[in-house]
């Protein structure tokens, strides 16, 4: 097993209260500016992040646990050997209900499809972020393994 010492508290939090707490070796994120990967002692560090998968690998042992958390965006804060993950919505890949995500994809891209039709730029736009957060879900449940 990997050294305590090495690993680092890694916490996802939504405005419906916390929806992952662990301690891990590596946080691989996606800022609004390209990919991070978070170690032990990183430099402290706030950044915005995007809709995207978070992954959170719990030790440096060969056979050790990824966890996949997809996230509707949000902040990364890192400071102390505390990862936390603040994001409007967060789901743990074991927890998404596919045929869920599914049914909002296809309601995303009807919407998307009228808001072009009537060249309605706000319903697109919201119409878009509907749909990436749909597939980011899809993607997540996917990654598991499924």
């Amino acid at each position: 097993m990997a050294d305590p010492e090495k690993l680092f508290r890694v916490n996802v939090v939504t405005p419906n209260g916390m929806i992952y707490s662990h301690r891990g070796s590596i946080v691989d994120v996606r800022a609004v500016d390209g990919e991070r990967s978070l170690l032990y002692n990183h430099v402290p560090l706030l950044t915005p992040l995007v809709i995207s998968e978070v992954k959170i690998k719990r030790s440096r042992e060969m056979d050790s646990v990824v966890d996949h958390i997809a996230i509707s965006g949000g902040y990364i804060e890192f400071s102390n050997n505390v990862a936390t993950i603040i994001a409007d919505s967060a789901e743990r890949a074991r927890n998404i209900n596919v045929s869920r995500a599914e049914a909002a994809k296809q309601r995303a891209e009807q919407r998307l499809k009228e808001a072009r039709e009537k060249h309605d730029e706000q319903t697109m736009a919201r119409a878009e972020v509907a749909l990436r957060r749909a597939m980011n879900r899809i993607s997540v449940y996917n990654t598991k393994g499924h």
